[in-house]
């Protein structure tokens, strides 16, 4: 019984001063717009791809397509930066979005290690299509990552909802 008391609850993921920011600047828009035309440009890639590497048709539409990918990634990699640095103030590796920052880098170092050896010829078409297989691969890990804290941050929302009810419910009381 005692154990069950000791558990703190779950640290929240915003403060209420860092969830007042979050709310009042521009680039938690810029964010929710650039992820999911991110992830529409992700799935188009991932099915040229996909067909290149089954028929061995459409080498120049699969490679637009990851290059437009990537640039995605690194356009929501600065403006994610900038978005971190007005909610926690500083620009990357908060304490609430660490582990996905880590993983992010190995995202982005993967799409750029295709954009090098593709500009480089170091591998053959289908060893580049497999790097971009590997670079989706943990770009879908890494987004899972977000959309996790999304979730948390809902919870916390409800969360904070039902106590705020509470409490107004015992001065009414």
């Amino acid at each position: 019984m005692q154990a069950m008391q000791s558990q703190s609850p779950r640290k929240r993921l915003y403060t209420e001063q860092e969830r007042a920011r979050r709310d009042a600047t521009r680039w938690t828009l810029v964010q929710g717009l650039l992820a999911p035309a991110q992830f529409v440009a992700f799935a188009v890639s991932l099915v040229l791809v996909l067909r290149f590497l089954w028929t061995g048709e459409g080498y120049g539409a699969a490679t637009v397509s990851i290059v437009v990918k990537t640039g995605f990634l690194y356009v929501i990699m600065l403006t994610g930066a900038i978005w971190e640095k007005v909610v926690f103030g500083q620009y990357l590796f908060a304490p609430a979005f660490f582990w996905e920052d880590v993983f992010s880098f190995g995202v982005i170092a993967l799409h750029s290690l295709y954009i090098a050896a593709l500009y480089t010829g170091y591998l053959d078409q289908s060893g580049l299509m497999l790097l971009a297989l590997a670079a989706y691969a943990a770009y879908v890990i890494n987004a899972g990552q977000f959309l996790w804290k999304l979730r948390m941050a809902r919870l916390d929302a409800e969360a904070e909802a039902l106590e705020e009810n509470r409490t107004m419910a015992e001065v009414i009381a």
